[in-house]
C-alpha cells in the first residue's frame, strides 16, 4: 500500500475519535475513582460498625460482670443475713443487768415472739450481774414466754454472775459452759435517809433475797435435794460464792454443761 497523505476530513476524524476515546478513558478513570471512593467509604463504614459492635459487646460484657458483682453482694448479704443470731433467735445479754440492758433484751424477744410465735429462743449470759429489779422484769418475760410456747434456753458463758446467775434459772433447760463461772452472793444494800427508811430497805432486801433463793432452790432441788433455799443462803451469806460448771451442775443449778 502506498502512504498518501491524510485528507483534512481525516485528519479531524481521528482527533474526534483520539478526543472521545481521551474523554472515555478519563471518564472511566472518574469511575473507577468514584468505585474506589465508594469502596473506601464502605470499607469505612464497615471498620465503624465493627468497632461499634465491638463497644457494645464489651459494655455488655462490663455490664455482665457488674450485675454479677452485685448479685453476689446480694446473695452474700443474705448468706450472713441467715446466719445471723437474730434470724436464730439468739439474743447475747453480754451487759451489766439495768433498766435498760433489759428493755433492750425484752424489745428484741418481744419481736421474735411476734413475728415467729412459739420459736426456739436461746439467751446467752456473760454479764457481772446489776440491778435485782430489772433483773426479776426479765425473769418474769421469759417465764411468760415459755407459757406462750416458746422453748427457751439459757446459756452461761464466760460468767453468770449475781442476778444474771438468777436470770439463768429462768429457762426451759439451764445451760452451762464448762469454762464458765457461776457467782451467789448478798445483793447490795445502797440505803441513806433515816432509821426507818433504812429499816424498810433492809426488808426489802430480805424479801428479794428470799426470792432469790426460791428460785434456785425451786429447780435445784429437783435435781439435788441437797440444793434448798437454806443451804443457798447458808453458802452465800457475807461471801462471794463462786461455783464452777461442774459444781453447779452437780448442785443443780445448772441442767447440762457444754
Amino acid at each position: 500500500m502506498t502512504n498518501r497523505e491524510l485528507t483534512a476530513e481525516e485528519i479531524a476524524a481521528n482527533v474526534l475519535k483520539t478526543t472521545a476515546e481521551a474523554d472515555s478513558a478519563k471518564a472511566n478513570a472518574e469511575q473507577a475513582r468514584a468505585s474506589a471512593r465508594d469502596y473506601e467509604a464502605h470499607t469505612e463504614t464497615e471498620r465503624l460498625n465493627a468497632e461499634h459492635m465491638v463497644h457494645i459487646i464489651e459494655q455488655a460484657r462490663i455490664e455482665a460482670i457488674t450485675a454479677q458483682i452485685a448479685l453476689d453482694r446480694v446473695e452474700r448479704e443474705e448468706r450472713l443475713a441467715r446466719v445471723h443470731d437474730i434470724y436464730h433467735h439468739s439474743y447475747t445479754f453480754d451487759s451489766e443487768v439495768s433498766e435498760r440492758s433489759v428493755k433492750t433484751c425484752i424489745q428484741t424477744l418481744t419481736a421474735w415472739h411476734r413475728d415467729d410465735p412459739g420459736c426456739d429462743i436461746t439467751v446467752y449470759l456473760n454479764s457481772p450481774g446489776g440491778d435485782i429489779v430489772a433483773g426479776f422484769a426479765l425473769i418474769d418475760f421469759i417465764v411468760d414466754l415459755r407459757k406462750q410456747g416458746h422453748y427457751v434456753r439459757t446459756v452461761a458463758l464466760g460468767m453468770a454472775a449475781s442476778m444474771s446467775a438468777v436470770i439463768l434459772q429462768a429457762g426451759d433447760e439451764r445451760v452451762m459452759g464448762s469454762n464458765a463461772l457461776l457467782l451467789i452472793h448478798e445483793g447490795s444494800l445502797g440505803a441513806v435517809g433515816s432509821f426507818g427508811e433504812v429499816e424498810d430497805r433492809v426488808k426489802l432486801m430480805e424479801k428479794l433475797h428470799g426470792r432469790i433463793f426460791h428460785l434456785f432452790a425451786e429447780r435445784a432441788s429437783v435435781l439435788n435435794p441437797k440444793t434448798t433455799a437454806a443451804y443457798l443462803k447458808k453458802q452465800s451469806k457475807r461471801t462471794d460464792w463462786w461455783l464452777d460448771s461442774s459444781e453447779a451442775l452437780e448442785l443443780g443449778i445448772v441442767d447440762s454443761v457444754l
